[in-house]
């Protein structure tokens, strides 16, 4: 096979790589909320998280923690998303880890610190970062649970019914090389290099006790970006000149947030009202230019002004969002060694994109959830165990996408297409303190 003939499989695949952008992706715990609590009570946790979920909900919480636990479970999601016919995605399944620990100090330190731990790990996957054609129908929706999700923090009590925390929360990224050359027998082969990395965002909260009864929380949680940088160079080739291929992007992504709640923490009857604002004007796009022009003119020295605007993706014109929640549990207690309580709870989250008037079709639609769960815990005399499960049901409000002029004949979403579909997610998870 001639020598072009032998590279076009390796610049074919770059190609089709580097067309394609996604939508809006975001880790499993943005979706859903984190751990099986927290999911049944509308996603809220600001304010009335326990436990190890209060990690991701408010490190704060941790510090009222007075006895070790740790956790282990099992989630599971399914997707049914339509545009124009049923779009087939992979369910999501994994496995969730929770402990906590307070640290035993004594003196005024006593009953005030508190570690928490939590993960989320898919079954088969460490982080699922996708590019497809723009023209091609999809929901980014059905990746964004799609990855590791890690968080650890530390809550202090101050005294007065105020606590503060801090921690991290955690995604994959990758970065890498490919390098298409020549050996020493002629041949065309390939070297790839990659790396799996850690991407970070920090999440600090605070919590004011209102009387007994009463809590208001604070979280904050900054940008998590897991982004994907893999450079394809081809070289010793003759007289075939390659420039260099950037395939890079966001594999996924959580915009900075901030969530505010008011929750009753005592009582047979439990309840949290909240909303989160989430700061999707900087989502950036998915994809970056696949072939970048050089800064330098190599013949002259001379800095090249910015010619390569019109290859950059165009920016994606996100906008903010305010998503309220709200959660209610009731309590019982059939005999002195057993609890129960029941959990219900409704969240509604925007969309933060725009409509899909052009030759993309990535959509992303506006979610109303209903949520539900159960829980039980045993004290003494039997062992401190616990069991508790959520489910979710999530309905993608139906979104008609007009396609204006200039839109290809030939384009899936021409002259107009309707989105909208459902997702339901449940979970089961089983604890013990000591």
């Amino acid at each position: 096979m001639p020598r072009p003939a032998r590279l076009l499989p390796a610049l074919a695949i770059s190609a089709a790589l580097g067309l394609g952008a996604r939508g809006a992706a975001a880790s499993p715990e943005d979706v859903f909320g984190f751990g099986p609590r927290s999911s049944a009570l509308g996603a809220t946790g600001a304010a009335d998280a326990e436990g190890y979920e209060a990690v991701y909900g408010n490190p704060a919480l941790l510090s009222l923690a007075r006895s070790r636990g740790l956790s282990v479970g099992v989630a599971a999601a399914l997707f049914d998303l339509r545009a124009r016919g049923r779009i087939s995605y992979e369910p999501l399944h994994g496995s969730v880890i929770g402990a906590v620990l307070p640290l035993p100090f004594g003196g005024v330190l006593r009953d005030r610190l508190a570690i928490g731990l939590g993960f989320f790990t898919p079954f088969d996957l460490i982080v699922r970062g996708r590019i497809l054609y723009p023209e091609r129908l999809q929901f980014p929706l059905a990746d964004r649970t799609q990855s590791v999700a890690v968080q650890a923090g530390l809550g202090v009590d101050l005294g007065h019914g105020l606590r503060v925390g801090g921690g991290f929360a955690a995604l994959a990224a990758l970065s890498g090389t490919v390098v298409v050359a020549t050996d020493a027998s002629g041949r065309i082969g390939t070297t790839v290099d990659d790396t799996l990395v850690a991407s970070f965002g920090p999440i600090v909260g605070a919590s004011l006790d209102l009387g007994e009864s009463y809590r208001l929380g604070l979280a904050f949680r900054g940008a998590l970006v897991a982004r994907f940088d893999v450079l394809i160079t081809v070289k010793d080739l003759g007289s075939i000149v390659v420039p260099p291929l950037n395939i890079s992007g966001v594999a996924q992504y959580d915009p900075w947030q901030i969530a505010l709640e008011l929750a009753r923490v005592k009582g047979p009857w439990k309840a949290a009202l909240g909303a989160t604002y989430k700061h999707w004007s900087a989502f950036p796009g998915m994809a970056d230019a696949t072939v970048r022009c050089p800064t330098v003119d190599p013949m002259t020295g001379m800095a090249f002004m910015d010619s390569c605007s019109a290859r950059k993706p165009p920016a994606p014109g996100y906008h903010d969002t305010v998503v309220p929640r709200a959660g209610v549990e009731r309590s019982f207690e059939p005999g002195a060694s057993v609890a129960m309580r029941l959990r219900a709870g409704l969240f509604f989250e925007p969309s933060p994109a725009p409509a899909q008037t052009k030759e993309s079709n990535i959509y992303d639609e506006a979610r109303a959830a209903f949520t539900f769960g159960y829980g039980v815990e045993l004290g003494a005399p039997f062992p401190r165990l616990s069991l508790d499960l959520f489910g979710q049901a999530q309905a993608l409000i139906p979104r008609t996408h007009v396609k204006g002029t200039g839109v290809a004949a030939d384009n899936p979403g021409r002259p107009s297409v309707t989105t909208g579909g459902f997702l339901v997610a449940t979970g089961l998870s089983a604890g013990v303190k000591f």
